[in-house]
């Protein structure tokens, strides 16, 4: 009875576990089901190598590559060939290369020269009855120099440009009131002669007119008041009437001064009372002044000995006389005066002698006129010119 018990309850326990599945045995279990489902899928998806040919009749990739390294190849067989012909022509590419590049090179000079002849022939060529002009050259004949009390002094010959004589021509001075010679270059750069202008500033110090201030007048009747008998107050008017008022003029003044290349001149005023921000030296003064006779007006005005000017409505007269006592003596056509217990007498001077042109310049003179008088007797007895023959026909 015991051992019948026994199998009954091994019958048992194998009944209780034979559906149970060994953890590790689940994945290798294939049911017929499954293994028929994997079969259809297996039909049904096409295989890597299925789906790289379909790709490859669509797009023919490697085909591409392939014909690449086939015409590579090609042209590695062509290039070697090439080669190995220039090796076997080698002496006959020689005489046909060189003779080309030389015939090349002969186009292109060719070219070239064509192109030169017709740049020259454009251009209009001196004909031989064409004689350029040359112009008198002065020199000085003397070896003494006069003696003058100026500290300072040049004479320039207007024409070629050339000093004649100078004495400490580098030396900087105050140049008093012919600083009025750049105020009035400015002013006729941008007023018009019949232009209104307007007395601003009453009392200015130095020599003037006593204008009042509000009193109108043309600037031309201030021009002559300004550069006659040096009226300070005329100068300021025009100063005043500029667009920014004096302190714009002044800059101007300055402005121009760099375009005439006057690198060792300076204003501070439009009038010439500050001696020690208002310098120049006669080399400056006199290439301001060879610019400023080439100006009609200023030319008429500086060489007027009298004037008498009105103001607008005529209500008040002034009777001018120009300062410069050389004027018309000696050939003397102007320019300006100019005296400070700085600077002392100054005076610039144009003059026509034998149809030549001069600028005279003195500074810091003790007496202005008797030294433009020596100068004037050393140019009529030591300046000569040489007279260039001209070219024969």
């Amino acid at each position: 009875m015991k051992r019948s018990g026994t199998k009954i309850y091994q019958k048992k326990k194998q009944r209780k576990f034979k559906h149970a599945k060994h953890p590790n045995a689940s994945s290798s279990v294939v049911t017929k089901q499954t293994a028929l489902q994997q079969k259809e899928a297996s039909v049904k998806r096409p295989s890597s190598d299925t789906k790289e040919s379909w790709i490859q009749k669509l797009f023919p990739l490697p085909e591409v590559k392939h014909k690449k390294e086939k015409e590579n190849k090609d042209s590695s067989r062509f290039k070697k060939a090439i080669v190995l012909w220039l090796r076997t022509h080698d002496s006959d590419v020689q005489l046909i290369l060189f003779p080309l590049i030389l015939l090349i090179i002969l186009i292109i000079l060719s070219v070239f020269n064509n192109q030169l002849f017709l740049t020259v022939a454009k251009q209009q060529p001196i004909t031989n009855d064409q004689i350029t002009a040359l112009h008198p050259y002065p020199y000085v004949q003397a070896v003494g120099e006069p003696t003058i009390t100026a500290k300072t002094a040049i004479i320039l010959d207007r024409g070629s440009q050339v000093i004649l004589f100078s004495k400490n021509p580098l030396l900087r001075f105050s140049m008093a009131s012919t600083t009025k010679i750049m105020t009035a270059l400015v002013a006729l750069d941008y007023y018009k002669l019949d232009d209104i202008l307007t007395v601003k500033t009453a009392l200015v110090e130095g020599s003037g007119l006593n204008l009042s201030r509000g009193e109108q007048f043309h600037f031309i009747d201030l021009l002559y008041a300004m550069l006659l008998p040096s009226a300070n107050d005329a100068a300021q008017a025009i100063a005043d009437n500029y667009p920014g008022g004096a302190g714009a003029f002044v800059k101007q003044m300055n402005e121009k001064a760099k375009s005439f290349h006057l690198s060792n001149t300076h204003y501070t005023d439009p009038i010439g009372l500050d001696d020690d921000g208002d310098y120049s030296t006669v080399v400056d003064m006199a290439r301001l002044a060879s610019s400023a006779v080439a100006n009609t007006t200023f030319v008429d005005v500086t060489s007027t000995k009298y004037k008498i000017i009105y103001s607008r409505n005529f209500a008040k007269q002034y009777s001018l006389t120009n300062l410069n006592k050389l004027l018309g003596v000696d050939g003397v056509t102007g320019i300006k005066t100019g005296t400070t217990e700085g600077a002392g007498e100054v005076l610039v001077t144009s003059v026509v002698k034998n149809r030549h042109e001069y600028i005279i310049v003195v500074m810091d003179s003790t007496d202005r006129f008797y030294d433009t008088s020596k100068l004037l007797n050393f140019i009529d007895s030591n300046v000569k010119y040489v007279i260039p023959p001209q070219p024969a026909r």
